[in-house]
């Protein structure tokens, strides 16, 4: 199928040949038939994305601040790979279109094949010949209603959710700044609510379009609005004002407040500045409101990935029934976008029309891209390699996830290693999959695992997806004979671990799990310096990983399992490499009630020969303090390991590299070698049960109170 990406290093636009995407649980397929382009949104990301790198920084002072951080923690290299993976990345554009559902994924009740939809979301309702979109961002398309006009249903939430905020009542008086797609739709919308509408616009041309759709007055912002004030609202003012306007000044604003009457509303619905003159609110007492895109549940992601609506009891309405509201009033002809100023352009031009609308050649309120039909539904795509191919012995190397820790971390480590063939790249997204493959010269690039599992060129298989599917992709691809490099963690409870654990057993099978810091010379020196040690060890891990993200599928408990299973495991395991065996007790005490907002957690390893390990992991802590270090004493002797870049050891030789390394290229290139001549995997099957059974303990412990002994 087509897509349309971009690239956020250069700005440079395709429309490229890309796998269908993969139909996950709770996700509609649809063909699409129509998607919109907005200019005032899209524009700005082009915009943006064609800057150079320091105006991308100028732009972002908040992202410097990020990379800065990142530098001084951890060196050049790793920041200098975390910045371009991310600048590497294609980036879908698009974000409301109109289609026909083609399938519906395990959990979907309200779609069936065959229903005429439209769908929002950015990175879900894309500019492409199919789109997958969870559930609550599709909404059917009432009979009578075209699919080119429900294509608009987005943008039409956009606007509709602005007017909830202001909360207009019969007869008001409104005005409209910024008269662009937004501006416009509100405008229909205020004429339908019985609203008289001031419509105001730097474009003398999209004033006219404003007065020709029902506005009762229309101006610029540099006219006199006190003649207008006088005449229309007898010297008070408008009742409120909306914002649609996209601005790097505070003028919008400022104006809003000038324009409105005493105890007056101004709702923010555009991207603009809001460096405020305090008096100009205060003397009038007015309100600022903030209009948040499609409405409730937008940015939430238990509503718009996992389905979890809200009841309407209490939330009358969501992003979806935003949707819903704006294509009912389509169908009762209260509004129709088809009386905008839009032109409609076929799919295979968009490039040219993207091009148009960066120049400015293209001055009409939105693009409406016109899809063929005929989209390949190919989930497998070849691509020419952008590195010469190895041996015909070499060993075939697959991948199954691919992101920014794979990109920036395993498949340049892969690129290093010798006598390897590059197979496949396979991930959820088309682009993603397609841009990885070209950029490292895989083969092939595809949406479906089972590609690789089934490949006989494949010999191996690297998993780093989403936490929730390593277990069940590692057991198939165990199953299917390959080897596997399976990312942290092996599973998310119990029966997953040992369920991956058997499948290495019954196929004598080769497994390395990605606990990468027992490879990295830090780590190895230390172990050396207590290789002959008579008594026992005391570890103190101290990890400081900043504040708990919000919204992110890491500490769903379903999907990443949270940081204490997805990331504290790498701790365990270095403490359990460092002792030789793995812990047999312990106790746990988490710091924070929610874990969504503090995933802090102290537990007390104990193991069979006396050794203990405390390992610290702190959310809170100060985010000056390195990420990592730990501390082993034993036998009259310490070493210090500073962020994997400094490591001290009483007696011995330390070690000092200039960038963190924490031994994920060492890894990568000694588990290779291993399958490549016939060797077990570094990895002993009961140490990896092992280490995941601690990690689930601390959880465990840390809910009852008490020490778990695990034998």
């Amino acid at each position: 199928m087509k897509q349309i990406v971009q690239s956020p290093r250069s700005g440079k636009l395709e429309l490229v040949e890309v796998p269908a995407p993969a139909l996950a649980p709770g996700f509609v397929l649809v063909h699409n038939h129509f998607s919109v382009v907005s200019p005032g949104t899209e524009k700005q990301a082009m915009d943006f994305a064609r800057k150079s790198m320091l105006g991308k920084a100028r732009s972002r002072p908040d992202l410097v601040k990020q990379v800065t951080h990142k530098l001084v923690q951890e060196g050049p290299l790793p920041t200098y790979r975390a910045v371009t993976t991310r600048l590497d990345a294609p980036q879908p554009l698009g974000y409301s279109c109109a289609g026909v559902v083609a399938a519906v994924g395990e959990g979907v009740t309200n779609f069936a094949v065959g229903d005429r939809v439209a769908c929002a979301g950015a990175g879900y309702a894309n500019h492409a010949e199919i789109v997958c979109v969870p559930e609550n961002l599709v909404a059917l398309v009432p009979d009578g209603v075209a699919l080119d006009k429900a294509a608009f249903s987005t943008l039409g939430a956009i606007a509709m959710q602005g007017l909830r905020v202001a909360e207009p009542s019969l007869g008001e008086i409104a005005a409209v700044i910024g008269l662009g797609l937004i501006g416009q739709l509100s405008l229909q919308l205020l004429s339908a609510n019985g609203c008289r509408v001031y419509g105001i616009d730097l474009d003398a041309t999209r004033v006219k379009q404003a007065l020709d759709q029902g506005a009762e007055w229309g101006a610029s912002p540099a006219d006199d609005h006190s003649s207008w004030r006088n005449r229309a609202t007898a010297g008070y003012g408008a009742d409120f004002a909306l914002v649609t306007a996209a601005s790097s000044s505070s003028a919008p604003i400022e104006l809003a407040a000038e324009l409105c009457r005493m105890k007056g509303r101004v709702v923010a619905v555009g991207s603009t500045a809001m460096d405020l003159e305090r008096r100009s609110f205060y003397d009038k007492e007015l309100e600022l409101r903030m209009s948040m895109s499609y409405g409730p549940g937008r940015y939430d992601r238990r509503y718009e990935e996992l389905g979890l609506d809200y009841p309407i009891s209490h939330v009358r309405w969501t992003e979806n029934r935003n949707l819903q509201a704006f294509l009912a009033l389509i169908a009762s002809n209260a509004i129709d976008p088809g009386r905008m100023d839009t032109q409609a352009v076929d799919f295979d031009e968009a490039e040219s029309a993207y091009e148009d609308l960066a120049s400015g050649e293209r001055r009409s309120l939105a693009i409406v891209f016109r899809y063929a039909g005929n989209a390949s539904e190919a989930r497998s795509l070849p691509v020419a390699p952008s590195t010469p191919r190895a041996a015909v012995d070499a060993l075939g190397v697959a991948f199954v996830g691919a992101g920014n820790y794979a990109k920036g971390i395993l498949l340049p480590a892969v690129a290093k290693a010798e006598s390897v063939r590059f197979a496949q790249v396979i991930t959820a997204t088309g682009p993603s999959a397609r841009r990885t493959a070209e950029k490292f010269g895989y083969a092939r690039c595809g949406t479906d695992p089972e590609a690789a599992f089934a490949d006989a060129e494949v010999g191996m298989v690297f998993i780093a997806t989403q936490h929730d599917s390593h277990a069940p992709l590692a057991e198939r691809a165990l199953r299917a004979g390959k080897a596997v490099w399976l990312e942290k963690p092996a599973g998310l409870n119990r029966e997953q671990v040992d369920s991956v654990i058997r499948a290495a057993r019954e196929t004598d099978g080769f497994l390395a799990i990605g606990y990468n810091r027992r490879f990295s010379p830090h780590a190895r020196s230390v172990r050396a310096a207590f290789e002959n040690r008579r008594g026992p060890l005391a570890i103190r891990y101290t990890v400081s990983p900043g504040p708990t993200p919000g919204g992110t599928w890491h500490t769903d408990p379903e999907v990443g399992g949270g940081r204490v299973i997805g990331e504290v495991c790498h701790f365990v395991d270095l403490c359990t490499y460092l002792v030789g065996s793995a812990p047999t007790r312990v106790f746990a005490r988490a710091f924070g009630k929610d874990p969504e907002t503090d995933y802090s957690i102290v537990a007390l390893l104990g193991f069979a020969d006396g050794s203990t390990a405390t390992v610290e992991y702190l959310a809170n802590a100060s985010s000056e303090l390195p990420k990592e270090r730990f501390e082993v004493s034993g036998d009259g002797r310490t070493a210090s390991c500073n962020n994997f870049r400094t490591t001290t050891i009483s007696g011995h030789k330390g070690v000092k590299t200039i960038n963190q390394d924490k031994g994920q290229t060492t890894a990568v290139s000694e588990v290779i070698a291993a399958v490549r001549k016939g060797e077990p995997s570094p990895f002993d099957l009961n140490h990896i049960a092992g280490v995941s059974h601690t990690t689930l303990a601390m959880l465990a412990s840390a809910r009852s109170g008490r020490e778990i002994d695990l034998g």
